[in-house]
Formats: structure tokens, sequence, C-alpha cells
């Protein structure tokens, strides 16, 4: 199985994550964009990515921006969002080499991604979601969105991966459903996300288990709900995730927050597996 690290706070530079990745004996750094120093600007530079990744023999995966909002009603912000995912498919080709040299290479390079839930208006009685309100007008943007995404792809081994967060909402359901009809998207099972909302995501992403193919994996607890804890000091089964996650052939990242926490999650696994 391969295991990388997220991009962690505590490390300032990505030569930090480089040197720690390989102090640990990880695969791949997933490189987050939501930081500023791993912005489309910053990864385009991508010989410096590639030539620190070759002198430690790893490689990248990216996870997009969480605030990406492909479905936004404001089209100027919508096409910035698109124009976002376009350029980093080129970076992640570039990258390909890479995970080709130091990964598995019967697993694609992913960008992962979560749903944006867009705004609410909240009525006496309830709260209405816009995009369950518009729902029309937001699958629109998601039919645009899988033609642009199969086109940039192309042929490149590289798929977009859409991760649970706080519980899909039953518009969102009805978008991912519409993308996994592409070969060129799947699922990210995020297990301790699951675990902090009652594992209510369990059952869409179990009906597509056959669209798995990366996983973000860290302890968690329902009561009350924690996740991102490092292996072992939560409540989840985390030999039987592990176990699906070998058998559907998917990437693992060990997603905690911190470098005392990846050490303990790195050690847990040594022990366990």
């Amino acid at each position: 199985m391969q295991f990388g690290m997220p991009t962690l706070i505590e490390n300032r530079t990505l030569e930090d994550n480089v040197n720690l990745c390989k102090e640990l004996g990880l695969k791949f750094i997933e490189l987050n964009m939501n930081f500023p120093e791993y912005q489309i600007d910053k990864l385009e530079d991508t010989e410096k990515f590639i030539e620190l990744a070759e002198k430690t023999g790893i490689y990248y995966t990216i996870h997009l921006d969480e605030n990406l909002n492909i479905a936004d009603f404001n089209r100027l912000v919508t096409d910035a969002y698109l124009e976002t995912v376009r350029r980093t498919i080129e970076v992640a080709k570039k990258f390909l080499v890479l995970k080709n040299k130091y990964g598995d290479r019967s697993q694609p390079l992913t960008l992962n991604m979560h749903m944006n839930h867009g705004i609410y208006i909240t009525l006496p009685d309830r709260k209405v979601q816009m995009y369950d309100r518009d729902f029309e007008t937001y699958m629109k943007s998601f039919v645009e969105f899988k033609c642009k995404c199969e086109k940039w792809i192309g042929d490149s081994d590289i798929n977009i991966v859409i991760e649970n967060t706080d519980g899909f909402r039953e518009y969102e359901k009805k978008a991912i459903d519409y993308m996994l009809e592409n070969d060129k998207f799947g699922l990210t099972w995020d297990i301790g996300h699951s675990k902090g909302i009652k594992e209510i995501d369990v059952p869409f992403i179990t009906k597509h288990e056959d669209k798995l193919m990366h996983f973000h994996i860290h302890d968690g607890s329902e009561e009350p709900p924690k996740n991102h804890l490092a292996l072992g000091d939560g409540e989840i089964n985390l030999h039987a995730r592990l176990q699906l996650a070998k058998g559907v052939n998917a990437r693992c990242v060990l997603e905690t927050k911190t470098i005392e926490a990846l050490r303990k999650s790195v050690d847990w696994l040594k022990e366990n597996l």
C-alpha cells in the first residue's frame, strides 16, 4: 500500500515537508492549495518540486482549494475556479513522471476536491440551500465541469476524486452520481470525517465502492465528534478501513494535522500492518 502525508502547517517550506516525508519512509505528499506556498502560480514552478522529489524518491498528489466552487452563481467566480482546475491539471501532468517512477503505476495521480455546499437562507421554520432551490442551474455547472475536465485531462493518468466532509447534501449526491459516470472522476473516503458525523455518508460511499481511489486516513470519534487524531487515538476500526483501501487499490494519506500525530500514526502502521 502507498502511504503519504498531508501538507503540515508546522512546516513552512516545501523542503521541510519533503524531508519529513523521507524521514518517515512515506511515499508522497498531498500538496494543499489552501496554503499560500502552494497556490497555482507556485505549483507551476514544477522544476523546483520535481528536483526536490527526485532527491528523496517521493512524488506528489494535489488537494484542490477547499473553497473551490465551480457552481457559484457569479460567473466571474466560477470562471476563476475553472481556470484554477485547468492549470492544476497541467501541473499534475508534469508530476506524472514522479508518480510513475516512485509510486504505483496502477494508481492514477489524484486531484482531491470538496463539494462546496453554497449558501443557505434561514427562514422562520427551516434553512433553504440555494443550490437545492436552483438545482437546475447548479447541475448545469457540473455538466460543464465534467465536460471540461474530461477534455483537459485527456488520456493522462489523472483522476479528480471527490471527498466527503461534513455530510453530502442530496443535491450534491446527484451531482456526484453524474460526475462518476466519467472514468476521470472517483471518490476519496475521509474516514475521520465519516466518524465525526456518525458515518452518515457511508451508505453513499459504499454504494460507489468501485469508484474509491483515495483515502484520508486518521482516527476519530463520534461523541464528542473528533477527527484528524493520530491512528489508535480514536474509535475507528482502522484495520477494516485499511483492508478496504487495499482491496480497491487506493492510495492513503495519513491526514493528521501535526508532526507529532503523523509520527505516532506511522509508528501505529509499523506495529499493526
